[in-house]
């Protein structure tokens, strides 16, 4: 009697397992589809564009809305997450009237090559790639949430003068201050990487790249010249408030940085408090 129970306890253990790893992989993508996303747009009059540029054999997929003929916002989603993040400013008709807004799906989410992490280096270059072949010779500003900081900080970095200014909302960019969670690594270099659910999977991939890959980007911070602003909640408890103090300090040679402190905010500011945001960056309309 008691091997027939350890059988099928570990029959149902082998089914569960399986059960869960064809679920994992097809949810929590938290992406939407392009015809979608249209139609939203066109609910609110408002018309947006999507492409796919391939780089190195990797898709990168994006969204524009606005005039050609004005200056660019350039947006770069947290992790896990996608373009449609920053949907709310792409709709907005106060930015709308002086900006070109872009969107990006970073490598190995939404529609760009979804499930295959990159490294920060080659993640900015694959990005920079949209920059260059959108540009329409009108000032660019980086915007980068969580994640997207040290992103939007590495595309300036390697093409400092494609950009006339960057905001990093939330960012994560010290490398001092990253908490160790050594059982990311568990889920990067196992097979228990597969247990991890959708979009998931790459994030969980890309954290433990990045953890290193600070100590590289923390050496080109000279570079910068350009405004940089830094918008963080003081209540944040995925991404200390101490990064700033960091990007404050690496950033001393600049006289163009500003600092936002968001009392009692987390780290979702770019939803939660969209008008602080939104009016910072209708500050860079004249720049």
């Amino acid at each position: 009697m008691a091997w027939k129970i350890k059988k099928t306890f570990k029959l149902g253990l082998l089914i569960f397992i399986t059960a869960w790893i064809i679920f994992a992989q097809s949810c929590m993508k938290f992406r939407i589809d392009d015809k979608s996303a249209g139609k939203e747009f066109e609910e609110k009059n408002l018309s947006v564009h999507f492409f796919t540029l391939k780089e190195d054999g990797v898709p990168i997929h994006y969204a524009k809305t606005g005039s050609d003929t004005l200056p660019t916002l350039f947006f770069v989603h947290g992790s896990p997450g996608s373009w449609d993040a920053f949907k709310i400013y792409m709709m907005d008709s106060a930015l709308l009237k002086q900006f070109r807004i872009i969107s990006v799906d970073r490598p190995g989410f939404g529609y760009s090559d979804f499930g295959t992490a990159c490294h920060l280096p080659y993640q900015a270059l694959l990005i920079n790639k949209i920059a260059e072949k959108e540009n329409n010779h009108k000032p660019v500003h980086l915007v980068g949430h969580s994640i997207g900081g040290p992103v939007i900080v590495q595309m300036a970095q390697d093409k400092q003068a494609y950009f006339s200014s960057l905001t990093i909302l939330a960012g994560s960019i010290s490398p001092t201050d990253e908490p160790k969670e050594y059982w990311r690594y568990a889920f990067t270099y196992s097979p228990l990487k597969w247990l991890m659910p959708g979009a998931f999977r790459p994030s969980n991939d890309e954290i433990v790249y990045f953890k290193k890959e600070l100590y590289q980007l923390d050496k080109g911070y000279g570079q910068l010249q350009m405004p940089v602003t830094f918008i963080h909640g003081d209540k944040d408890r995925f991404v200390t408030v101490k990064n700033v103090d960091y990007g404050k300090k690496k950033l001393a040679h600049n006289p163009k940085v500003k600092i936002i402190i968001i009392p009692g905010a987390g780290h979702f500011i770019p939803w939660e408090h969209f008008d602080i945001i939104r009016d910072h960056l209708l500050t860079l309309a004249g720049s």
